[in-house]
């Protein structure tokens, strides 16, 4: 699977906020599920420990932005 690079923005379906991509593959540790991506609110970063978003590919509604790739 390829991922978006880090810094990637994107709008969720059925969300109004963007987020940005700051890690891959993170794991609930109340659930222990696992997420593809790991994000924080765009254009605001992440303010705490406790404000990030984990979700998977599937859930992105549109690429606002696409990191920087080599």
């Amino acid at each position: 699977m390829e991922f978006l690079p880090i810094g990637s923005v994107v709008l969720l379906k059925e969300a109004t906020k963007k987020i940005m991509v700051i890690g891959y593959l993170a794991t609930d540790r109340n659930t222990q599920k696992k997420y593809d991506y790991i994000a924080c609110l765009y254009p605001e970063g992440l303010m705490s420990s406790k404000e990030f978003y984990m979700f998977n590919k599937d859930k992105i509604d549109k690429v606002i932005f696409e990191g920087y790739k080599e």
